[in-house]
């Protein structure tokens, strides 16, 4: 399966904590996350700083797919 070469980052956090009680929840704990793992944030932002873009490129979202243990086909069926 072929992921889209963006990701709105909102979906993405829906995505991961499907439990959340709405969006705004899984964003607070994705960046939650982001800020815990120092290295994590330090391969996201490495090579495309912070911005207040609303999505993770191809390559932040292998990154972040690679942290939580989550194949391409995973991330697919979420």
């Amino acid at each position: 399966m072929i992921i889209r070469r963006t990701i709105l980052k909102q979906e993405l956090a829906v995505k991961l904590y499907p439990d959340s009680i709405n969006a705004e929840s899984a964003m607070q704990l994705l960046r939650k996350e982001i800020r815990r793992t120092p290295s994590l944030q330090q391969r996201l932002f490495k090579d495309y700083p912070k911005s207040n873009t609303p999505y993770f490129n191809h390559k932040q979202l292998e990154v972040l797919l690679e942290h939580y243990c989550i194949t391409v086909d995973e991330f697919c069926l979420l």
